[in-house]
């Protein structure tokens, strides 16, 4: 068996919270960022883990002013883990 890496697990983790996050909000608000996300970056999901500024540049594209409500929707499920660095990392640059 192997095991995961710290990294690929707060990868997974900020992965499944942005998901569902969007899906929160309505299916075809999760698939719009993640067609956006490959157009423009060609990246997925869980490759806003190393590059956030992807995210952030694509939710502010599609939703304009909706775009703080929708980064409190991702705050609220990555809040209690924000002590640990990489995922405060995350949300300070989202």
């Amino acid at each position: 068996m192997i095991d995961a890496t710290d990294d690929q697990i707060k990868k997974a983790l900020i992965t499944i919270s942005v998901e569902q996050a969007l899906l929160e909000i309505g299916k075809p608000v999760l698939d719009k960022v993640e067609h956006a996300l490959y157009d423009n970056y060609n990246c997925y999901i869980p490759d806003c883990f190393d590059h956030p500024e992807y995210l952030k540049a694509v939710i502010k594209d599609l939703y304009g002013n909706s775009y703080s409500s929708i980064i409190k929707s991702i705050h609220k499920y990555l809040d209690k883990f924000a002590s640990q660095k990489p995922i405060e990392e995350f949300l300070i640059a989202i």
